[in-house]
């Protein structure tokens, strides 16, 4: 005799059970894929990371803990990594955005070189992004305007290219932006150039987060470069200008004064053939 089959709502509890773990168990996964390709993608020559095994990954959070150096767990997903100061090399790993419950990516001040991955704009709730003082290059991606909960964008200190994307103005919950001693060049966008701050009228975002890149330009920094003269170029501009009058006056009164002299003797040879010619 088969057993009853069980009644349908408890069939509909069952479903809407899997339904709600189903997203946990696929994203613990994804932050499986996340930690060890980062891990892969890193040097780490003082072993701070030593504890980043493959075993470790199978199971990186405990609830809101995790025994992995640099990552918080919130609710059993990884919601912060913070690996600032840890001499670590390598580049910054695109499948970082297979952590998709990060909140918060902090690799400051290591030795981080390559392009920053596009594909960070897959972590839409990243609201912290902190990649300063490394010595990453190429553009900053436009593609991080995705990321609209961003309110922490830090690059400062690197070798970062090109101009500031004006999708980045977009970002509506920006209250950090820090891009300066970079090699950007270009305009500064407007919106995040007028972006005004705390008190009213004054800007969220001064010169002190464009300076160190020589070839940006506009509000707050200044103008362009190059469409007007420098001080010492107006100076020796004028200097040259006075040298060339005094040399071309110089050089007119000096033939003035020969011509009146030849004048002067052709006057006097005249004045003697005349007095020897005779009278007719």
């Amino acid at each position: 005799m088969a057993p009853p089959s069980p009644p349908l709502w408890w069939v509909g509890i069952l479903l809407l059970v899997e339904l709600l773990l189903l997203p946990r168990g696929l994203a613990k996964n994804d932050d499986e894929a996340c930690l060890s390709d980062l891990r892969r993608s890193l040097t780490d020559p003082s072993g701070s990371l030593r504890n980043w095994t493959r075993a470790n990954f199978a199971a990186p959070c405990n609830g809101f803990t995790s025994y992995l150096h640099g990552v918080t767990c919130n609710n059993g997903r990884i919601y912060k990594l913070s690996l600032a100061g840890l001499a670590l090399g390598g580049a910054i790993s695109p499948y970082v955005s297979n952590c998709t419950n990060l909140q918060s990516l902090d690799l400051s001040s290591n030795q981080l070189a390559g392009p920053i991955p596009p594909e960070l704009s897959a972590l839409l709730n990243l609201a912290v992004l902190n990649l300063s003082s490394n010595r990453l290059s190429g553009p900053i991606p436009p593609q991080l305007a995705l990321c609209a909960y961003l309110n922490v964008i830090d690059l400062h200190s690197n070798l970062l290219s090109g101009p500031i994307p004006d999708q980045l103005g977009l970002l509506v919950r920006l209250s950090t932006f820090d891009v300066s001693y970079n090699r950007l060049e270009g305009p500064i966008p407007v919106l995040l150039a007028n972006r005004s701050g705390i008190s009213p009228g004054l800007p969220r975002f001064n010169a002190s987060s464009f300076i160190g890149n020589r070839d940006l330009y506009g509000y707050p920094l200044p103008p362009i470069k190059g469409r007007g003269l420098s001080v010492l170029a107006i100076v020796g501009i004028g200097l040259g200008s006075g040298l060339l009058s005094l040399v071309l006056s110089f050089t007119a009164v000096c033939i003035w004064l020969r011509v009146t002299e030849q004048a002067a003797m052709m006057a006097a040879d005249e004045g003697k053939i005349s007095h020897l010619m005779p009278e007719y």
